[in-house]
């Protein structure tokens, strides 16, 4: 099999398919594109997300944190508490393990979530550090956000730019590569990316104006993260190309490596899909709470008979494909 998240065609048949039993308490369940489940507790409802780090070492304890709290703010929903499951390689030293979990102090801390247990384990099933964290966070029963709210006329939103965690993975993993493709300041800023990835801010802003779904662009990217909303929700999508933010790092890392920035992995970005009043409201609110927090109207949702389309600049219709094993693979496992 390929490296990379499985096709969805076949993580639906051979994972998500054998999940027959269910319970009663479950609200949203294992499913393509559901970066959470729901639990029922009564007046309140427990969010989970569940996520490995295993491409990028030299942070993996800054993103083990970032990257489930992310998926739980995709509900609406703020992060409570997180576990992480360490797994170390053969040869680990103690100073290792000091900084990965230095880095997963100050990211928790950052992100507002407790780490409230775990395991850590030296062990010869990996050659390289891998950690899986899980987080949890709490919300008034129905607060939660689901692209299962989308309507036809809802607006497309994105914060920050495409390929923003991919941007920062390749210059810190190639920087010698990329001497000659960047100047110095843009391979620190290229680097500088990889402490953007949080979108818990971005995720609870947009919960309290109320959205009919949201979705932490990870792997397959923007146009990854807009095919899975669509399949949640059953409806299609109008995404103009040109409306898409690249940085400009991102588009020359890009460029030398031959690959497409809107398939690479970009945590730190969010998709919100909200009806137009509301949506106009949170880039209002992105501009006042934090300059950072950039964002953008890039298309529109559409009935399901339109299919799931993007607009190049020139004004040429195509389909987005589904999400594949993810660009960042072609650099790092070069």
């Amino acid at each position: 099999m390929k490296i990379g998240k499985l096709d969805s065609d076949v993580l639906q048949r051979i994972v998500i398919d054998k999940i027959r039993y269910r319970r009663p308490e479950v609200k949203t369940r294992a499913g393509i594109g559901e970066d959470c489940a729901v639990i029922d507790y009564g007046e309140y409802e427990c969010v989970v997300s569940t996520d490995p780090i295993t491409a990028d070492v030299k942070n993996i304890g800054r993103l083990a944190i970032h990257i489930s709290c992310n998926d739980v703010a995709s509900n609406g929903i703020e992060p409570l508490g997180i576990t992480l499951a360490v797994m170390l390689p053969v040869g680990t030293t103690e100073s290792d393990v000091q900084t990965i979990m230095t880095q997963a102090g100050t990211a928790a801390e950052e992100a507002g979530v407790e780490i409230i247990g775990g395991h850590t384990e030296v062990t010869p099933a990996v050659n390289q550090p891998v950690i899986v964290s899980t987080a949890f966070g709490r919300g008034i029963a129905g607060e939660s956000a689901s692209a299962r709210n989308m309507r036809p006329g809802d607006m497309i939103l994105m914060t920050k730019s495409a390929g923003l965690e991919g941007t920062g993975i390749i210059a810190t993993e190639r920087a010698e590569e990329l001497t000659g493709v960047l100047t110095p300041q843009e391979l620190r800023r290229a680097q500088g990316m990889i402490r953007d990835v949080s979108v818990v801010k971005d995720g609870v802003t947009a919960g309290r104006i109320g959205t009919s779904g949201m979705h932490d662009v990870t792997e397959g990217g923007i146009l990854g993260a807009v095919w899975e909303m669509c399949h949640i929700s059953g409806l299609g999508a109008e995404v103009e190309l040109e409306a898409i933010h690249v940085d400009p790092v991102t588009e020359k890392i890009a460029a030398h490596y031959g690959i497409d920035p809107l398939r690479l992995i970009s945590s730190g970005c969010m998709l919100i899909v909200a009806p137009p009043s509301k949506a106009y409201k949170i880039v209002t609110e992105y501009h006042k709470i934090d300059v950072n927090i950039k964002s953008a109207i890039i298309g529109k949702i559409c009935g399901a008979e339109h299919g799931i389309t993007q607009i190049d600049p020139q004004g040429q219709e195509s389909e987005i494909a589904p999400p594949r094993a993810d660009e960042l693979y072609k650099v790092i496992n070069r």
